[in-house]
């Protein structure tokens, strides 16, 4: 396996994949607590929404075996638009595509190019839901981890992970839990929470 930790690493479709399935494992477990979490401040649906989109990103997948990073992010954003409920489906889905389109054809692309791609994911997701850091959205866990990626796989995990802890003493500006007002407040974001594992289990399959 290549050592994709550095700056000429190549990551293929298959990589990608990878990433994928180790995410859609992560939401598999954390399911439960990413609901725990909605329950409080949301709808309480989305864990079991990220669950049944992810399940269908990796059976696409598995069926249809895109042959460049770009096209496995792209088919999974699709994927994720058609199937999960609520705001999750659009912004992961958009999140996931911009970054796939971002790369193009490429066969494979390195680290730092991926943090390219992925930047411009996160600002679409911006855009799309007019939210900014500080928020208290899954943009408060992805800014920071594209900031990090250009350092490492490694350093991305944990400033997201920071980043979704971080939210628990925000007021929520967007999204469902902007309703609650000044009692989101000490509350950790489901969407920033998630946003984790997702950049978690990228790190996971870089290792």
């Amino acid at each position: 396996m290549p050592d994709v930790t550095s700056y000429d690493a190549e990551l293929d479709a298959l990589f990608f994949r990878r990433w994928l399935t180790a995410a859609a494992d992560a939401v598999d477990r954390e399911a439960g607590r990413l609901t725990e979490l909605d329950s409080a401040i949301g709808d309480a649906d989305h864990g079991v929404n990220l669950q049944r989109g992810f399940a269908a990103v990796t059976a696409v997948l598995e069926k249809e075996e895109p042959a460049t990073p770009g096209a496995v992010l792209v088919l999974a954003g699709r994927q994720l638009i058609s199937t999960v409920g609520g705001a999750s489906g659009p912004l992961y889905g958009t999140l996931l595509r911009r970054t796939g389109k971002e790369l193009g054809d490429e066969p494979a692309v390195g680290r730092q190019r991926l943090a390219e791609a992925l930047g411009a994911g996160v600002a679409a997701v911006a855009q799309l839901g007019g939210a900014k850091a500080g928020d208290k959205t899954m943009l408060d866990a992805l800014l920071p981890a594209v900031a990090a990626l250009a350092e490492s796989f490694g350093a991305a995990r944990d400033a997201a992970g920071q980043g979704a802890l971080d939210t628990v003493p925000l007021q929520a500006r967007k999204g469902r839990a902007s309703y609650l007002g000044e009692r989101s407040i000490g509350h950790q974001d489901p969407g920033a929470t998630s946003s984790a594992l997702l950049i978690g289990a990228l790190a996971e399959v870089a290792a």
